[in-house]
């Protein structure tokens, strides 16, 4: 019975932590307006092909079903939000709107990447001034899962890299948070 009511000593738990919050550059306050996106990953550089090709593997690892899309400048981005009204402008997948023209049929039974990047080579070659996407398709549920850019048109000007697309001063650093200490120097 004592060893019942016996109290066990506390013991702070370890602190655990993934850096980042010691990290001001990754702090970020994003601007609301003016940040065109397009899918995943529309913040990053554009993806390099051997980017592409594992984006597809995760496609078709999960039984999706790869789609090529394409759109013109004017139509890609739509600024009036469709009918609904809804400000869709930070809202990624939301398609209202925001329909693109498919690349020839879904590539139902695709078994490699290098199949999707051969369709995604002959888009560009017959539309170098479109963007191009890549969409995988769920065909048991039916549904979108996953989208994302694989050509941006030479003259696009919409892609700012991410410090160009938070607010915090001009120093580009988030939240309007200090920027890191310098270097101590050696």
């Amino acid at each position: 019975m004592a060893a019942i009511s016996a109290i066990a000593p506390v013991v702070a738990p370890a602190a655990v932590s993934t850096g980042k919050a010691q990290n001001s550059n990754s702090m970020m306050v994003w601007r609301p307006h003016g940040n065109k996106m397009f899918e995943t990953f529309s913040f990053l550089p554009p993806l390099s092909e051997a980017e592409i090709a594992r984006q597809v593997g995760y496609l078709l690892r999960n039984n999706w079903t790869p789609t090529i899309e394409f759109e013109d400048q004017e139509h890609a981005y739509c600024d009036t939000h469709g009918w609904s009204g809804l400000d869709s402008s930070i809202n990624s997948l939301y398609y209202d709107n925001r329909y693109w023209v498919m690349w020839k049929l879904p590539m139902y039974g695709c078994l490699n990447p290098e199949e999707v990047l051969m369709e995604v080579r002959a888009a560009v070659a017959a539309f170098p001034d479109c963007y191009i996407r890549i969409a995988g398709f769920d065909n048991i549920k039916q549904v979108q899962c996953s989208s994302f850019l694989a050509h941006r048109p030479a003259n696009d000007r919409t892609f700012a890299p991410v410090n160009g697309r938070q607010v915090g001063g001009a120093s580009g650093f988030g939240g309007g948070m200090a920027p890191p200490p310098p270097p101590q120097q050696q």
